[in-house]
């Protein structure tokens, strides 16, 4: 029997060491979706819990029609989209339009890592970042994410936009940053 099949048979005996394995397996992939979905670290971790609580609970119906990995991705992305929908009815305003203050602690253009992308992107406002995130990441359709947020698809599509040209305005100031430290 293939090891990752024996995981999840253990996993729907409730053995908690097959539980752990399978949490050890995927853990690091589902908590970079994560950290691309949330506003910080801890938000992050929040999302990292909740969705292997709905892994494990929604195991006995996964059939292995497909990839386990692609369907234990799509519910951390379906966790991140239920955190925003509960955030985004508790936000204020101004924190909607909310995206400076970015500072670099980088030494040289080469210098610009992914961790340092990651922090941009976790900067944008959180309805401009879940869509960038769906769209350039996922591959999600504009009619998929207005769907998903219960937006129209113009929004998604304008979301997207301004989130492309905050971040490109955010990797100019970077990068003038970064030159002048040089």
């Amino acid at each position: 029997m293939d090891p990752l099949r024996k995981i999840v048979k253990g996993c729907l005996q409730n053995r908690k060491d097959d539980q752990y394995r399978l949490y050890a397996r995927f853990s690091r992939k589902m908590f970079g979706i994560c950290l691309r979905y949330s506003a910080s670290y801890d938000e992050a971790q929040d999302i990292l819990q909740e969705g292997f609580v709905k892994v494990f609970s929604s195991l006995p119906s996964f059939k292995w029609q497909g990839s386990l990995e692609a369907w234990i991705r799509r519910i951390f992305v379906n966790t991140a989209i239920e955190k925003y929908r509960e955030r985004v009815y508790h936000l204020p305003a101004e924190e909607v339009m909310d995206y400076e203050g970015y500072s670099s602690s980088n030494k040289g253009p080469d210098m610009l890592n992914a961790r340092d992308i990651l922090a941009l992107v976790q900067q944008l406002p959180l309805q401009y970042r879940l869509v960038f995130n769906l769209y350039a990441l996922e591959g999600y359709s504009h009619r998929e994410i207005a769907e998903a947020l219960q937006i129209a698809e113009s929004t998604s599509r304008s979301n997207l936009a301004r989130a492309r040209m905050l971040l490109k305005d955010k990797l100019v100031r970077e990068m003038q940053v970064v030159v002048k430290a040089i």
